[in-house]
């Protein structure tokens, strides 16, 4: 049985607020002959229109049925992008973000929306051209709708469709978001002007004769079928997307007219007299995912323009505090709705905004404009907070909680940087959550994705692109790296030998890369292409074009960078591991062999006597924690050395510091030195941020671009794996360790998901130096728990209490 498979309860609870979600079927539903054949349904698109420039597509299909089946299953998929809709009411949306050789499509259960007699399928399909997200790779406009037997086939999409371009909709100004200065890659905002759109287009009563029949393309070709390739139909690899509704907190600032708190409550109109110009600041009262919704009566040939941000800037640009407005002004994207007058006319963006502060800019001609509800729909992957965590310490709750919203606000389709901004799928922080969601959640399907992509964004030298999917190719290499170690993560926590092992080849090639730039003459990596990042640190600068960021001494053609050849060592390690469980003895030693030569092809070229740390280089001129973090991680520093080591760089502010990024390797570091009980002095980064107004954590300290980036969310995994001190016995978590690290706590309580049920425990200090309490492990887990040098064995129930 898949892992998975015992989180089914769960999952479908997660997904059972969302009427969208409940028609998603199971791949097992899935008409087997689908995956082998042509598609009876053809790709559609405008018969007239450009299908490669910018274009929001309606198409519609009416069909009868004589009683309303028990299941009515359909398959659907478009590019970019789409929106369905049965007889009115929202389905589904998709697809999921692939490449063209993997292009999503989602199985749905069509038969609750149905009714005797007429039915109507209808889609929007919007395709941004030039300006599509860089996440979102692209062909051409076109929707395909394929029905899973002959039953469903009647509404394959063929040229027996309508289609319809909404000339409503422009790309909106580019202004606001250039404002920022920053860069942003997630797709335009949209400019809605109401008299040209097509109202109730989704519903039977709409009257579409003067639409045009659908241009067919091509067949739906599944991977392998064929001669040619277009899109590479591919089943939805993961659950349909939450969505549920959610209210402004507070309005912060409103000029030209008071907004009341029934209107904010959703239970009273707001009426704008007419000729006013308004300005109104709403609060979301934390950062958020979504899609906003605007209601709108009269108001003819008023402009609404909502302004979309993280937080408020100063004179200087500076954010501050986040809870502060005062003398701050506005910056961030922004869309444009154009009303004409009529009753009750939406608002809703094509694709989801994130903001906490939204605001509204209203200017109203001859006519008073009635603003009849304004919410917004929450929107992010499905992950439930299964796991809990407790203690004396309530800050360490603040964190939790804000930890765990930012690890959501960064999990959609792919696992995101950050939602404001780039929306990009980046090995180095997916390496982090991807460990949050299996802790917290328990749900490993984004992880599993995650793992898949990387390995099919590799390119013919063998390294893996730093981020995908990605429109926009690029490649770090140490970011190739961390999806080796993801692997090994994976493996660790998930008895499924069968997915882990389809990974070794793209390990092997990854590390191939690495092993052909070994310098024969020094034993550390030689002169590297591409970007070499390791972290944000303040020594490592952007420099126009001179320098790129975030690189360390030795990290591009000048060669010989000890943390990047040690970085290498800490991947072969765990490829050795690997290759050793599925029984290769070869190439294990191989590589075992390898790691003992890099890491003291390092020591003896990096270490500095005088100083006794592990220079970045061998002319030892740049000292950082990250060298000293990596030697102590791999071996490269003696074992009996590595205590003393990570005492002193705790210490010592004149060596390169980690940022929040980089202090994750940090805490391994004190783990495997002894030292976890020292994890919760090194939280004061957190600390401030959050006394700085954040509601989730950012890319960095002040000053940050992103106030939500999901590297920085590493304390949910922590408080488990290192304060609980839950990690892995075995390959499978098919046996644990607890080895709890109090610090100065007084107890901890809680409980983590594993793939066998749910570990809980309860566990308190006795007296100064011992503790007392219960850990219940699932039915037919074992393990073994550690405190202070002491181990008993842990069964279904086991009673703590060591001395």
């Amino acid at each position: 049985m898949k892992p998975i498979a015992v989180f089914l309860l769960l999952i479908c609870l997660a997904f059972s607020g969302s009427t969208q979600s409940k028609a998603l079927v199971t791949f097992e539903k899935i008409n087997p002959e689908l995956l082998t054949n042509h598609w009876k349904a053809q790709w559609i698109t405008h018969p007239t229109e450009s299908a490669l420039d910018y274009g929001v597509f309606h198409f519609r299909k009416s069909f009868e049925v004589a009683t309303v089946p028990k299941e009515f299953i359909i398959h659907v998929s478009a590019d970019n992008r789409y929106r369905l809709f049965v007889n009115g009411q929202a389905v589904c949306f998709g697809p999921a973000r692939g490449d063209l050789a993997h292009w999503f499509y989602e199985s749905i259960d069509i038969s609750g929306f149905l009714k005797s007699g007429k039915n109507l399928l209808a889609a929007v399909v919007w395709n941004f051209g030039e300006d599509k997200p860089w996440a979102q790779f692209s062909l051409k406009t076109a929707l395909i709708v394929q029905g899973n037997s002959m039953q469903e086939e009647l509404v394959n999409t063929d040229a027996s469709w309508k289609v319809f371009k909404n000339k409503a909709y422009q790309l909106a100004s580019a202004d606001a978001r250039e404002a920022l200065g920053q860069f942003i890659v997630v797709g335009p905002c949209d400019r809605v002007d109401a008299k040209l759109f097509p109202w109730n287009w989704e519903t039977n009563a709409y009257d579409d004769q003067t639409w045009s029949k659908a241009k067919t393309l091509d067949v739906g070709h599944p991977r392998g079928v064929g001669t040619d390739i277009n899109w590479v139909l591919t089943p939805r690899r993961i659950p349909q997307m939450e969505i549920k509704q959610q209210r402004f907190e507070h309005v912060r600032n409103s000029s030209g007219s008071k907004v009341s708190e029934g209107f904010l409550q959703g239970k009273a109109k707001w009426t704008v007299p007419a000729n006013r110009k308004l300005i109104v600041l709403f609060d979301q009262g934390n950062l958020t995912t979504g899609y906003p919704e605007l209601l709108v009566s009269k108001g003819k040939e008023s402009r609404i323009k909502l302004i979309y941000s993280e937080a408020m800037f100063d004179a200087k640009g500076n954010k501050g505090n986040r809870n502060e407005i005062e003398g701050k002004q506005m910056k961030g994207y922004a869309d444009i709705f154009l009303p004409d007058g009529s009753a009750n006319r939406l608002f809703r963006p094509l694709w989801f905004r994130t903001w906490r502060y939204l605001q509204v800019e209203i200017e109203i001609k001859a006519e008073e404009l009635v603003l009849e509800d304004f919410k917004s729909e929450f929107t992010a992957y499905p992950l439930q907070e299964n796991a809990v965590f407790e203690t004396d310490l309530p800050e360490l709750k603040q964190i939790w909680d804000t930890g765990w919203r930012t690890a959501r606000l960064c999990a959609n389709e792919t696992y995101y940087d950050c939602p404001y901004y780039e929306q990009l799928q980046y090995v180095g922080d997916t390496r982090i959550q991807a460990l949050i969601s299996m802790y917290v959640s328990g749900d490993d399907r984004l992880v599993r994705n995650a793992l898949m992509q990387y390995d099919e964004s590799r390119f013919h030298e063998g390294l893996t692109q730093s981020r995908y999917p990605s429109a926009s190719p690029q490649v770090i290499p140490p970011f190739s790296l961390y999806w080796v170690d993801m692997v090994h993560d994976y493996w660790t926590l998930r008895d499924d030998p069968e997915f882990v092992s389809g990974f070794l080849n793209g390990i092997d090639q990854v590390l191939s890369w690495f092993t052909q730039r070994i310098d024969p003459k020094t034993g550390l990596l030689g002169p590297l292409e591409y970007w070499n990042f390791v972290d944000w640190a303040d020594e490592w600068p952007w420099k126009n074009e001179t320098r790129i960021g975030g690189v360390p001494k030795g990290g591009s053609f000048d060669g010989q960078s000890s943390i990047l050849t040690m970085q290498l060592a800490y991947a072969v390690q765990r490829a050795a591991e690997l290759h050793d469980y599925f029984d290769h003895p070869v190439q294990a030693e191989n590589y075992k062999q390898m790691a003992k030569y890099l890491t003291q092809s390092v020591y003896d070229r990096c270490w500095d006597s005088s100083r006794k740390y592990l220079a970045n280089t061998p002319d030892k001129t740049e000292f950082s924690m990250h060298a000293q973090i990596f030697g102590i991680l791999t071996n490269t520093i003696p074992e009996n050395e590595q205590k003393a080591m990570a005492e002193r760089i705790m210490a010592d502010p004149k060596l390169i510091q980690p940022t929040l990024y980089f202090r994750f390797y940090l805490t391994q570091a004190l783990k495997k030195t002894g030292l976890a009980d020292h994890y919760l002095q090194t939280l004061g980064p957190w600390k401030e941020m959050l006394q700085n107004g954040l509601s989730t954590f950012a890319e960095k300290q002040d000053p940050t671009r992103s106030d939500c980036h999901a590297w920085s969310a590493s304390p949910n995994y922590d408080f488990l794996a290192t304060v609980a001190g839950i990690r892995p016995a075995s390959p499978g978590f098919k046996t644990i360790r607890m080895e709890p690290a109090f610090g100065e706590l007084k107890f901890i309580k809680g409980q983590m998901p594993h793939p066998s049920g749910m570990i809980i425990f309860n566990l308190k200090r006795n007296e100064t130096d011992g503790i007392q309490g219960e850990v219940t492990l699932p039915e037919g887990l074992t393990g073994t728990f550690g405190w202070q040098g002491k181990t008993i064995s842990l069964k279904r129930l086991t009673s703590i209490n060591i001395q």
